[in-house]
């Protein structure tokens, strides 16, 4: 399966968490909602990949938004198996 896919059959199956309060606050100071994350990454691609982060490979997928803006999500999955979200922005 490719990545994307199991990026979307986790967020679907609502395998995942948040770091916080740091995801909420960079939502929140871009005006995001939890359904704009949904939507990015269901009908997004990832971009890139953070190889050097020691705590495992990041990703950053970028998508439509419910309003049609650009969004950024970066998120891993944990060795856990669970998907976390780290921060999500607009693409200016």
């Amino acid at each position: 399966m490719a990545l994307i896919e199991t990026i979307r059959e986790k967020l679907r199956n609502g395998e995942y968490e948040f770091t916080i309060p740091h995801f909420f606050e960079e939502i929140a100071n871009d005006d995001l909602i939890l359904a704009d994350i949904e939507m990015a990454i269901a009908h997004g691609v990832i971009r890139r990949q953070f190889t050097r982060d020691p705590r495992g490979k990041r990703y950053e997928i970028v998508g439509p938004g419910t309003d049609g803006r650009q969004i950024a999500v970066i998120c891993r999955i944990k060795a856990t198996g669970k998907l976390l979200f780290i921060t999500a922005y607009r693409v200016e």
